[in-house]
């Protein structure tokens, strides 16, 4: 009889994709294992603590909670509990959320949901069996980039770039990270340069567009952020919960 611990939890909320994960571990030498199934954050979350799950197959957009809280959550209670990362974005603000919290203990991958069922059987064996971390080439890319310095943004710069699409002026964002509203100012005119943010001017010396609104413009396009994390952002302000 199989252990609960030895369960591969699948958290995606669409029936079709959860179906081709299903199909990908019954192909592969994790078949003889118990698959349980949750189709949000949440569950996907109790679920885990639930089960004892060791193996989690988790999709980074869904109801509830994100893919990335979901994963916080999970590990905050089991830092060795091994991660299938599963979406159909390579944004740079997944990379760097989940750059964030994974733990030591633990072996991950990040899979983008066009791979072929091949690459994704690859995938589960060797995140799950043998503890390898299993990325795809294009998030790869992202993660290059991200280590060189002159070409992407540093965590406090990202972080003034988060707090910019949230509509904050420099009073609010000097209280938020203990800084004067000259450090704010500091750090925004590093973010702009970073992304390119110029500034012309008319005849009469005046800037003919707003760089806060250009710079998340530009990051939205870059894909350094998107929809979904300003969406998860606003949510949480609404509830009094720290960003």
């Amino acid at each position: 009889m199989t252990n609960v611990s030895d369960t591969i939890l699948i958290a995606e909320d669409d029936p079709v994709y959860r179906s081709f994960i299903r199909q990908a571990i019954a192909e592969s030498d994790l078949c003889g294992l118990n698959v349980e199934e949750a189709t949000d954050g949440g569950a996907a979350v109790r679920l885990a603590k639930q089960l004892r799950a060791k193996f989690v197959v988790l999709d980074l957009q869904m109801p509830v909670l994100s893919g990335v809280e979901a994963a916080r959550q999970i590990w905050s209670f089991e830092p060795r509990t091994s991660i299938l990362f599963w979406s159909n974005f390579a944004d740079e603000s997944y990379v760097r959320g989940l750059a964030r919290i994974v733990p030591t203990e633990a072996s991950y991958g990040y899979l983008l949901k066009s791979s072929f069922s091949s690459r994704l059987r690859g995938a589960l064996e060797g995140v799950f069996l043998d503890g390898q971390c299993i990325i795809d080439r294009e998030i790869r890319g992202i993660q290059a980039r991200a280590e060189k310095w002159n070409e992407t943004l540093s965590n406090a710069e990202y972080d003034m770039l988060v707090d910019i699409s949230l509509g904050l002026t420099d009073l609010a964002i000097a209280g938020r990270h203990g800084l004067s509203t000259r450090g704010v100012q500091s750090r925004l005119q590093k973010l702009y340069t970073k992304l390119g943010v110029n500034i012309p001017e008319t005849g009469g010396g005046d800037a003919i567009f707003n760089p806060r609104s250009r710079a998340v413009c530009v990051a939205v396009l870059r894909g350094i952020i998107n929809a979904e994390l300003i969406g998860r952002l606003r949510q949480q302000e609404a509830a009094g919960a720290e960003p």
